[in-house]
């Protein structure tokens, strides 16, 4: 393409960049903080207090009215933030071909048609068909949520596969790992996939928290309630005063009008939007104890409301550690016991539970792994650690569990030639020297390709034909292993004395099988049965497969009486139909971003109060939709975190859970606060009401409290002693309650 053509195409399709829909000014959205009836009654009452002589009272109502409307407005405009993160993640710049050349040009000028070059560490400037790749893999977490790099290649795939299954696909926004790709544009700008994200994200209407709808519908009706009163005393006091021959006109109208409003305003609850921002904030600090970070004050409280997690698995519900649970070597299957990158756990046979530890096969699997192996395993402050793949850190961590320290066998072996992995091969080749001048080879990789590859079987110490018996025993263990949701890889070695790559992986020496896993967090489990004693329900949403969702899921005690469902089955159902069925369904794999956000939907429609968390680009539209939105503050993206109510500091689910105990405190709390604020004001009306019907009778004057009496009793009663209860401890059956509908009142 030349560059009179290229700026024809711009013109046609506009540049390659988000777009953002108006804004609404920032002045907009401060007034609009003022529709709420409890702030302008406040606002009345103010002015009032100014022409009865009452400064101070009107200064601090005005304070906490102000203080109120400004929380909503920088929760309102912070929630503007999101689409510019999305933004941030565009590639500034392009290696294009034009004009038959290799050109560096601005990602904004790309336009569908364009030719561009991808290496290691590039961020991809638009989606893309592969034309050519070598070796190429790209991170797409943040839009997918796969958890490892994505092998790539040029082959074409069935129409309606899903995103993270368009394997001959490159997609705007997601970074080249590793290897190198020469890819046609075939979508810019807004038509990307990340552009439908910011579509969705900026369509998605963010519904108001059940607290917030209480408290208005609360301040409505004790306004409404109060001022009618009011006025109803009011009336008899004017009657009154007619029936005791008192002259009341003009001189008493006034004196009981003044009267009236002072009463109304002290059965007004001045002081709940301050004592909710405290009991909220005291709340906020209680979470960030407990990994959580809240941006929105009132999510605290829909925490305390949830009836549905609809929670990601990798990192969330598991440890986001690759770790090998099972080996098989020398016709034995022998589990492994310990999770994540700590080296500690046993090796059992499974069929007589005893320890193996000195085992010749076993040791020459741990060997082989190992040495065809470039990550490491190392120990900081925080913890133990991975550097690099993940599936070669696991196969590091099993050797450190028997005793094998990567360094010392690597400095004995020292490798002289290589075979890497690509997408084609399937597998990876070393060829390491022993100290003694020997020459080894150690292969890795899918089990069918290493299987393929091998005449041989490391057996009892031997080297022994391998028959077809053994073939069909291996491969339909392995296909048992793959429906537990663990990942097999091949390991096999030879001894050769040259690195011809025909010769190296010819006739090779099986020494076995490894099968691994993400494995859950520990701490999970117990937190999903909390969940559901306190009527929660738990849900898996992840972009994982089906066959790995399941295993998970059954593990951690989700899958129990539901069914799983696939972004694929998904698309095939309705949305009449699937808010019919989706109370039914635990586990959701293969998904888009299209799918979380109709998940979130379909339960909200069937009166759930649905917390949501993510940590990629692709969760941002479904968190912001979601009653509480809740972001992964390790794994998770500057979008995905612009777009959240809360942030977790660890990732962890069961956070989760601890927050939704504080949520439920924060509202206990506040509902203490309004009945102790109605008891006493309630109590205010009833003595003016009975003096001023029965005052008659009992010689009492018409008038028992001046206004500024009522007033000066309404600050004392309703200030620190009510902020003193929105301190309270969390009450000891918290989590033992149902969840509080939706549309259910305080009281």
């Amino acid at each position: 393409m030349d560059d009179s053509e290229a700026a024809k195409r711009l013109q046609q399709c506009g540049p390659n960049e988000l777009t953002e829909k108006r804004k609404t000014p920032a002045w907009m959205i401060f007034l609009g903080q003022f529709k709420n009836l409890l702030i302008i009654i406040l606002v009345i009452a103010a002015i009032l207090s100014i022409v009865l002589g009452e400064v101070i009272d009107a200064i601090v109502i005005l304070v906490i009215v102000l203080f109120a409307c400004l929380l909503g407005f920088i929760q309102e405009y912070r929630a503007e933030r999101a689409m510019e993160a999305l933004k941030k993640m565009a590639a500034p710049n392009a290696s294009v071909i034009r004009n038959g050349i290799e050109e560096e040009v601005p990602a904004c000028d790309l336009v569908p048609g364009d030719v561009v070059l991808l290496a290691m560490g590039d961020r991809v400037p638009a989606d893309a068909r592969l034309l050519e790749s070598v070796n190429l893999k790209t991170e797409e977490a943040s839009l997918t949520g796969e958890s490892l790099a994505v092998e790539k290649s040029i082959e074409p795939l069935n129409d309606g596969a899903s995103i993270g299954d368009r394997n001959n696909m490159v997609f705007a926004g997601t970074t080249v790992a590793y290897g190198r790709a020469t890819a046609v544009i075939t979508d810019t700008g807004m038509n990307t996939e990340f552009g439908k994200i910011a579509t969705m994200l900026q369509e998605v209407e963010v519904e108001r928290t059940p607290l917030q709808v209480n408290l208005d519908s609360v301040g409505k009706w004790i306004s409404i309630a109060a001022l009618g009163l009011c006025v109803v005393l009011v009336l008899i006091g004017l009657l009154r005063w007619s029936l005791e021959g008192v002259v009341i006109w003009p001189d008493k109208v006034l004196e009981m009008f003044l009267w009236g409003i002072s009463l109304a305003i002290a059965a007004v609850p001045e002081a709940l939007p301050a004592v909710v921002t405290i009991s909220l904030s005291l709340g906020v600090q209680k979470l960030v104890k407990r990994h959580a970070l809240i941006r929105k004050l009132p999510a605290c409280e829909t925490l305390g409301s949830t009836t549905y997690i609809c929670s990601d698995k990798t990192g969330t519900l598991t440890q986001d550690q690759m770790t090998v649970r099972q080996v098989y070597v020398n016709g034995e299957v022998i589990d492994v016991s310990g999770g994540g990158y700590e080296p500690k756990g046993e090796f059992k046979i499974r069929d007589n539970g005893t320890v193996l530890q000195g085992n010749d096969s076993l040791q020459m699997l741990l060997k082989a792994g190992l040495l065809c192996n470039d990550s490491s395993l190392e120990k900081d402050e925080s913890g133990w650690h991975i550097k690099g793949d993940p599936t070669e850190g696991a196969l590091v961590v099993l050797a450190a569990k028997a005793g094998l320290e990567r360094k010392a066998v690597a400095d004995k072996n020292r490798r002289v030639h290589e075979i890497p992995f690509t997408s084609e091969t399937k597998r990876m080749t070393t060829v390491n020297r022993d100290e003694e001048g020997g020459q080894t080879a150690y292969s890795k990789g899918a089990l069918e390709v290493i299987l393929d590859s091998c005449s041989y079987v490391y057996v009892d110490g031997r080297v022994v034909k391998i028959d077809e018996d053994f073939r069909a025993k291996t491969l339909s263990l392995a296909r048992q292993m793959a429906e537990n949701a663990l990942r097999i890889l091949g390991i096999a070695y030879k001894n050769v004395n040259d690195v011809k790559q025909e010769n190296i992986e010819k006739d090779m020496v099986f020494a076995g099988m490894v099968g691994m896993v993400d494995p859950p967090r520990e701490e999970v489990k117990a937190a999903i049965e909390l969940c559901n004693g306190a009527g929660i329900r738990s849900v898996m949403i992840t972009g994982d497969h089906k066959i790995t969702a399941v295993a998970i899921a059954r593990e951690l005690g989700l899958l129990k009486n539901g069914t799983a469902l696939s972004g694929e089955e998904l698309d095939k159902v309705s949305d009449e139909e699937f808010e019919k069925i989706v109370e039914t369904i635990d586990v959701y794999a293969r998904v888009s971003p299209a799918h979380k956000l109709r998940v979130v939907e379909a339960l909200t429609k069937r009166g759930h109060v649905v917390a949501m968390t993510g940590d990629g680009v692709n969760d941002a539209p479904a968190l912001k939709k979601a009653d509480i939105g809740i972001a992964m503050g390790i794994a998770g993206t500057d979008v995905t975190r612009e777009a959240a109510d809360m942030i977790l500091t660890d990732d962890n689910f069961a956070s989760i859970v601890a927050a939704v105990q504080e949520g439920r405190s924060i509202f206990d709390n506040i509902k203490k606060y309004l009945v102790y604020l109605l008891s006493c004001n309630l109590g205010e009306i009833i003595l003016m009401a009975t003096v001023i019907i029965f005052g008659s009778f009992l010689g009492l004057p018409t008038i028992p409290l001046i206004p500024v009496q009522i007033l000066y009793v309404n600050l004392a009663t309703d200030g620190f002693p009510a902020i003193a209860l929105s301190a309270e401890p969390r009450e000891m059956d918290v989590m033992k309650r149902k969840p509080r509908p939706r549309n259910q009142s305080v009281f």
